[in-house]
């Protein structure tokens, strides 16, 4: 019996022909990147394959997909889309070309909100008296005095010898 073909490889070659992409290992996800921002992360998991791809405009569409066949699509909080299929029930093409080109320009765009401004490098210089208020000052606080332990032969020498002088 010949064994089903990937269906995930179609994904994947679409994926690696994107201008400036540099495909990774996330745990035991596939990983394609675009600017240093992932866009799709596909592999084998639980006996199906699995792909999750970064959308916006068509996370409406993804939830309908997801109300319609929760146990094959899921929307999550941060607008990663979770698709789950088989070789015998693979995602429909059309969907998974429109989620990835989407996917992939709101990776390499910098308009997505995601990726993170530079920090400046530059040194606050300091114009003038601080405005804000001085911090009241405060009593240091009171050292707590430290109990010595005394043994009982240290205890029971110092008796003796008291003794011995009176």
């Amino acid at each position: 019996m010949p064994k089903p073909k990937d269906p995930t490889e179609p994904i994947r070659l679409r994926a690696s022909r994107y201008p400036d992409v540099d495909k990774g290992t996330a745990c035991t996800q596939t990983s394609f990147k675009a600017s240093s921002r992932g866009f799709l992360y596909i592999g084998m998991q639980g006996g199906r394959y699995k792909a999750m791809f970064k959308l916006k405009d068509s996370l409406p569409e993804a939830r309908k997909w997801a109300a319609k066949e929760p146990d094959r699509y899921q929307v999550g909080s941060t607008h990663w889309v979770t698709a789950r299929f088989t070789a015998d029930e693979p995602m429909p093409k059309k969907l998974w070309q429109n989620w990835l080109d989407e996917s992939h320009a709101l990776a390499s765009s910098s308009g997505s909100g995601s990726k993170k401004k530079p920090v400046s490098k530059k040194k606050s210089v300091r114009k003038g008296p601080s405005k804000k208020k001085a911090a009241s000052k405060k009593k240091p606080a009171r050292k707590k005095a430290v109990r010595k332990t005394v043994s009982r032969k240290t205890t029971a020498r110092k008796k003796k010898a008291a003794r011995r002088k009176a």
